[in-house]
């Protein structure tokens, strides 16, 4: 079968939160280049605004639409109607979150089948645990993803590093690709990931979010004083 997300590449996640100054797709779209510049094989973008901009590095896009809510913990692309708005900007593969968690919304299955049947596009999935993964492998998900593990209540642990367990886990049980995201810093660690028999890794925050890095460098060096 052949898929949109490169085998054995980097996806960069370019998003900012409304409170970062790099918010907005002038300012993704740049990013977008950017990490295409530096080797990328994909990209995540959040909004069909800035899926309308990353379009122009040329690249793959997952599309996902954050809508938050304080009554529920799902809030990545939890409707069909956020799916919609998403294909129409042009996302190459939709993503949404595949947890059993309370949701405004529609349930992971309806999703991801409206996705694949209705929109004619790949489903990325995130997840926090094998079961998850692997329910929405049956459901029809043509990714898998680990971006949820710490996320989800029953997942949090102290330390904030990548979920290697989960990874090698997915990977000895599933049988669609499995994607390695979250607390990815380091290129080393991206590459144990896929030594681990991950299909890609997602990076954001430790290239497209410098106030972020900036603040780590900035607390190391305060520590001591």
């Amino acid at each position: 079968m052949s898929l949109t997300l490169p085998k054995g590449r980097l996806i960069v996640s370019c998003q900012a939160r409304k409170d970062n100054p790099l918010h907005g797709p002038v300012f993704m779209g740049a990013m977008a280049l950017a990490a295409r510049d530096g080797g990328a094989g994909a990209i995540r973008a959040n909004g069909v605004d800035d899926v309308r901009a990353v379009k122009a590095a040329g690249l793959p896009v997952i599309g996902i639409d954050k809508v938050f809510d304080d009554r529920v913990p799902v809030y990545i692309t939890p409707t069909k109607k956020a799916c919609n708005a998403l294909a129409e900007a042009g996302a190459d593969v939709i993503g949404i979150d595949a947890t059993p968690r309370p949701r405004i919304g529609d349930r992971p299955a309806a999703l991801i089948r409206h996705i694949r049947e209705q929109l004619g596009l790949e489903v990325f999935c995130d997840i926090s645990t094998v079961e998850e993964g692997l329910i929405a492998e049956q459901a029809g998900a043509t990714y898998v993803a680990t971006t949820l593990s710490g996320y989800t209540d029953y997942t949090k642990r102290a330390v904030r590093e990548p979920d290697f367990a989960l990874i090698e886990a997915l990977c000895a049980r599933a049988a669609i690709p499995v994607i390695a995201e979250g607390c990815f810093d380091t290129p080393a660690l991206a590459r144990q990931a896929i030594d681990y028999g991950a299909h890609a890794v997602v990076v954001g925050t430790a290239i497209t979010n410098p106030r972020e890095i900036t603040r780590g460098f900035a607390g190391a060096l305060q520590s001591g004083s």
